[in-house]
Protein backbone atom coordinates (compact mmCIF):
# COMPACT_ATOMS: atom_id res chain seq x y z
CA UNK A 1 0.00 0.00 0.00
CA UNK A 2 2.47 2.63 0.94
CA UNK A 3 4.55 1.95 -2.18
CA UNK A 4 1.73 2.40 -4.20
CA UNK A 5 0.19 5.26 -2.87
CA UNK A 6 3.56 6.69 -3.42
CA UNK A 7 3.80 6.03 -6.98
CA UNK A 8 0.17 7.62 -7.31
CA UNK A 9 1.32 10.72 -5.47
CA UNK A 10 4.12 10.74 -7.93
CA UNK A 11 1.98 10.09 -11.43
CA UNK A 12 -0.80 13.02 -9.87
CA UNK A 13 1.72 15.52 -9.68
CA UNK A 14 3.43 15.42 -12.82
CA UNK A 15 0.14 15.28 -14.57
CA UNK A 16 -0.87 18.55 -13.04
CA UNK A 17 -0.52 20.88 -15.72
CA UNK A 18 -1.48 24.21 -13.88
CA UNK A 19 1.32 23.30 -10.83
CA UNK A 20 3.79 22.76 -13.75
CA UNK A 21 3.04 25.88 -15.03
CA UNK A 22 3.82 27.73 -11.91
CA UNK A 23 6.06 26.11 -10.09
CA UNK A 24 7.99 25.10 -13.39
CA UNK A 25 7.58 27.79 -16.28
CA UNK A 26 7.05 30.43 -14.18
CA UNK A 27 10.53 30.85 -12.67
CA UNK A 28 11.97 29.89 -15.67
CA UNK A 29 9.77 32.93 -17.87
CA UNK A 30 11.47 34.99 -14.89
CA UNK A 31 14.69 34.03 -15.24
CA UNK A 32 14.97 34.75 -18.93
CA UNK A 33 13.05 38.56 -17.94
CA UNK A 34 15.46 39.40 -15.68
CA UNK A 35 18.91 37.33 -17.05
CA UNK A 36 18.74 38.01 -20.76
CA UNK A 37 19.32 41.89 -20.31
CA UNK A 38 22.28 41.25 -18.24
CA UNK A 39 23.67 38.61 -19.97
CA UNK A 40 26.79 40.46 -20.19
CA UNK A 41 27.05 42.20 -17.29
CA UNK A 42 29.86 40.77 -15.02
CA UNK A 43 29.91 43.50 -12.42
CA UNK A 44 26.73 42.58 -11.24
CA UNK A 45 25.69 44.95 -7.95
CA UNK A 46 28.96 47.06 -8.48
CA UNK A 47 30.07 50.24 -10.00
CA UNK A 48 32.99 52.10 -12.13
CA UNK A 49 34.81 51.90 -8.49
CA UNK A 50 33.61 48.58 -6.62
CA UNK A 51 34.07 45.80 -9.19
CA UNK A 52 31.94 42.41 -7.59
CA UNK A 53 32.74 39.58 -9.97
CA UNK A 54 29.45 38.43 -10.53
CA UNK A 55 28.18 37.33 -13.66
CA UNK A 56 24.32 38.82 -13.83
CA UNK A 57 22.74 35.71 -15.47
CA UNK A 58 24.77 33.31 -12.93
CA UNK A 59 23.42 35.07 -10.03
CA UNK A 60 19.95 35.27 -10.93
CA UNK A 61 19.86 31.62 -11.21
CA UNK A 62 20.95 31.23 -8.17
CA UNK A 63 18.90 33.12 -6.37
CA UNK A 64 15.65 31.98 -8.86
CA UNK A 65 16.91 28.12 -7.83
CA UNK A 66 15.57 28.75 -4.64
CA UNK A 67 12.60 30.62 -5.65
CA UNK A 68 11.82 27.82 -7.85
CA UNK A 69 12.25 25.01 -5.14
CA UNK A 70 10.93 26.86 -2.12
CA UNK A 71 7.18 27.16 -4.65
CA UNK A 72 7.59 23.51 -6.13
CA UNK A 73 8.08 22.49 -2.32
CA UNK A 74 5.38 24.95 -0.50
CA UNK A 75 3.35 23.71 -3.62
CA UNK A 76 2.50 20.47 -1.97
CA UNK A 77 0.25 22.24 0.84
CA UNK A 78 -2.03 23.15 -2.04
CA UNK A 79 -2.92 19.93 -3.36
CA UNK A 80 -2.76 18.61 0.16
CA UNK A 81 -5.66 21.14 0.69
CA UNK A 82 -7.06 20.45 -2.07
CA UNK A 83 -7.43 16.91 -1.37
CA UNK A 84 -8.65 17.82 2.17
CA UNK A 85 -11.74 19.49 0.32
CA UNK A 86 -12.94 16.62 -1.68
CA UNK A 87 -12.68 14.31 1.33
CA UNK A 88 -10.10 12.50 -0.22
CA UNK A 89 -7.46 12.14 3.40
CA UNK A 90 -10.59 10.75 5.11
CA UNK A 91 -10.87 8.30 2.63
CA UNK A 92 -6.82 7.65 2.50
CA UNK A 93 -7.50 7.15 6.78
CA UNK A 94 -9.29 4.16 6.11
CA UNK A 95 -6.99 2.57 4.18
CA UNK A 96 -3.71 0.91 5.68
CA UNK A 97 -1.44 3.57 4.56
CA UNK A 98 0.32 4.54 7.78
CA UNK A 99 0.92 8.28 8.39
CA UNK A 100 4.53 7.91 8.36
CA UNK A 101 4.25 6.82 4.56
CA UNK A 102 1.36 9.22 4.08
CA UNK A 103 4.03 11.87 5.12
CA UNK A 104 6.93 10.56 3.46
CA UNK A 105 5.46 10.51 0.38
CA UNK A 106 4.05 13.69 0.19
CA UNK A 107 7.81 15.42 1.04
CA UNK A 108 9.38 12.91 -1.62
CA UNK A 109 6.89 13.85 -3.93
CA UNK A 110 7.87 17.80 -3.29
CA UNK A 111 11.56 16.73 -3.77
CA UNK A 112 10.79 15.30 -7.17
CA UNK A 113 8.69 18.55 -7.95
CA UNK A 114 11.96 20.28 -6.40
CA UNK A 115 14.50 18.52 -8.63
CA UNK A 116 12.63 19.18 -12.26
CA UNK A 117 12.35 22.44 -10.97
CA UNK A 118 16.39 22.88 -10.33
CA UNK A 119 17.48 20.76 -13.54
CA UNK A 120 15.25 23.71 -16.03
CA UNK A 121 17.08 26.59 -14.40
CA UNK A 122 20.46 25.21 -14.55
CA UNK A 123 19.55 24.52 -18.44
CA UNK A 124 18.01 27.87 -18.89
CA UNK A 125 21.44 29.21 -17.06
CA UNK A 126 23.75 27.14 -19.37
CA UNK A 127 21.72 28.87 -22.45
CA UNK A 128 22.88 32.51 -21.18
CA UNK A 129 26.82 31.49 -20.49
CA UNK A 130 26.56 30.57 -16.62
CA UNK A 131 29.56 27.79 -16.68
CA UNK A 132 31.40 26.59 -13.31
CA UNK A 133 33.27 23.05 -12.61
CA UNK A 134 31.11 20.17 -12.03
CA UNK A 135 31.63 19.72 -8.27
CA UNK A 136 30.35 23.58 -7.80
CA UNK A 137 26.97 22.30 -9.42
CA UNK A 138 26.95 18.94 -7.38
CA UNK A 139 27.87 21.21 -4.07
CA UNK A 140 25.21 23.49 -5.08
CA UNK A 141 22.80 21.22 -5.47
CA UNK A 142 23.51 19.39 -2.44
CA UNK A 143 23.09 22.37 -0.28
CA UNK A 144 19.99 23.89 -1.72
CA UNK A 145 18.22 20.41 -0.97
CA UNK A 146 19.30 20.51 2.39
CA UNK A 147 18.24 24.14 2.85
CA UNK A 148 14.43 22.97 0.88
CA UNK A 149 13.61 20.88 3.74
CA UNK A 150 11.83 23.37 6.22
CA UNK A 151 9.95 24.73 3.14
CA UNK A 152 8.87 21.17 2.15
CA UNK A 153 7.70 20.38 5.83
CA UNK A 154 6.14 24.08 5.99
CA UNK A 155 3.95 23.14 3.07
CA UNK A 156 2.75 20.13 5.05
CA UNK A 157 1.68 22.22 7.60
CA UNK A 158 -0.50 24.86 6.23
CA UNK A 159 -1.74 22.15 3.60
CA UNK A 160 -3.33 21.03 7.07
CA UNK A 161 -4.25 23.73 8.54
CA UNK A 162 -5.57 26.00 5.59
CA UNK A 163 -8.61 25.94 3.08
CA UNK A 164 -8.09 26.00 -0.77
CA UNK A 165 -9.14 29.02 -0.86
CA UNK A 166 -6.30 30.73 1.27
CA UNK A 167 -3.51 27.83 0.43
CA UNK A 168 -3.15 30.14 -3.16
CA UNK A 169 -2.57 33.91 -1.07
CA UNK A 170 -0.37 32.48 1.34
CA UNK A 171 1.47 30.18 -0.31
CA UNK A 172 2.11 33.11 -3.26
CA UNK A 173 2.94 36.05 -0.75
CA UNK A 174 4.74 33.26 1.72
CA UNK A 175 7.09 32.87 -1.32
CA UNK A 176 7.50 35.78 -2.25
CA UNK A 177 8.56 37.44 1.29
CA UNK A 178 10.93 34.52 1.96
CA UNK A 179 12.58 35.43 -1.38
CA UNK A 180 12.93 38.57 -0.58
CA UNK A 181 14.43 38.80 2.88
CA UNK A 182 16.55 35.91 1.58
CA UNK A 183 18.17 37.83 -1.33
CA UNK A 184 16.50 36.25 -4.31
CA UNK A 185 16.82 39.65 -6.34
CA UNK A 186 19.53 41.72 -5.21
CA UNK A 187 22.72 40.91 -3.16
CA UNK A 188 22.26 41.00 0.82
CA UNK A 189 25.64 41.63 2.08
CA UNK A 190 27.37 44.14 5.22
CA UNK A 191 25.69 43.88 8.68
CA UNK A 192 22.59 45.37 10.32
CA UNK A 193 19.34 44.89 11.50
CA UNK A 194 18.01 43.81 8.72
CA UNK A 195 20.58 41.83 7.20
CA UNK A 196 20.97 39.93 10.67
CA UNK A 197 17.44 39.34 10.70
CA UNK A 198 17.39 37.94 7.07
CA UNK A 199 20.13 35.38 8.39
CA UNK A 200 17.78 34.10 10.78
CA UNK A 201 15.72 32.60 7.91
CA UNK A 202 16.29 29.85 6.15
CA UNK A 203 15.62 31.22 2.77
CA UNK A 204 18.79 33.22 2.99
CA UNK A 205 20.64 30.45 3.63
CA UNK A 206 18.92 28.51 0.37
CA UNK A 207 20.28 31.33 -1.11
CA UNK A 208 23.49 31.58 0.17
CA UNK A 209 24.14 27.92 -1.35
CA UNK A 210 24.14 29.41 -4.40
CA UNK A 211 27.92 30.92 -3.35
CA UNK A 212 29.29 27.96 -4.28
CA UNK A 213 28.16 28.44 -7.66
CA UNK A 214 29.13 32.20 -7.71
CA UNK A 215 32.72 30.98 -6.80
CA UNK A 216 33.15 31.03 -3.30
CA UNK A 217 35.36 28.63 -1.55
CA UNK A 218 34.58 26.25 1.60
CA UNK A 219 31.28 26.14 2.74
CA UNK A 220 29.00 28.84 2.54
CA UNK A 221 26.85 28.24 4.99
CA UNK A 222 29.12 27.67 8.04
CA UNK A 223 28.12 27.48 11.73
CA UNK A 224 25.89 29.86 11.63
CA UNK A 225 24.00 28.80 8.24
CA UNK A 226 23.61 25.16 9.36
CA UNK A 227 22.38 25.96 12.94
CA UNK A 228 19.74 28.05 11.34
CA UNK A 229 18.54 25.49 8.49
CA UNK A 230 18.32 22.96 11.12
CA UNK A 231 16.68 24.78 13.99
CA UNK A 232 14.06 25.37 11.26
CA UNK A 233 13.91 21.80 10.00
CA UNK A 234 13.18 20.60 13.60
CA UNK A 235 10.49 23.20 14.11
CA UNK A 236 8.71 23.14 10.63
CA UNK A 237 8.71 19.26 11.30
CA UNK A 238 7.23 19.31 14.96
CA UNK A 239 4.80 21.52 13.01
CA UNK A 240 3.91 19.53 10.57
CA UNK A 241 2.86 16.78 12.38
CA UNK A 242 0.74 18.73 14.52
CA UNK A 243 -0.98 19.82 12.15
CA UNK A 244 -1.45 16.85 10.76
CA UNK A 245 -2.87 15.21 13.99
CA UNK A 246 -4.87 18.06 14.66
CA UNK A 247 -6.52 17.79 10.99
CA UNK A 248 -6.99 14.02 11.53
CA UNK A 249 -8.50 14.53 14.85
CA UNK A 250 -11.67 16.38 13.42
CA UNK A 251 -14.30 14.87 12.86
Amino acid sequence: MNTVYLKFELLRSLRNRRFFIFSLAFPILMYYLVAAPNRNDHNFGGDATHHTGLFAPQYYMVGLLAFGAMVAALAGGARIAAERSVGWNRQLRLTPLTPRAYLRAKVLTAYLLAAFSIVLLYAAGLTLGVRMPFGHWVHMTWLVLIGLIPFAAMGIALGHLLTVDSMGPAMGGGTALFAFLGGTWFPLTGGGLFVGFCKLLPSFWLVRAGQVGLGGKGDPWGAEGWIVVAAWSVAMAAFAMWAYRRDTRRV
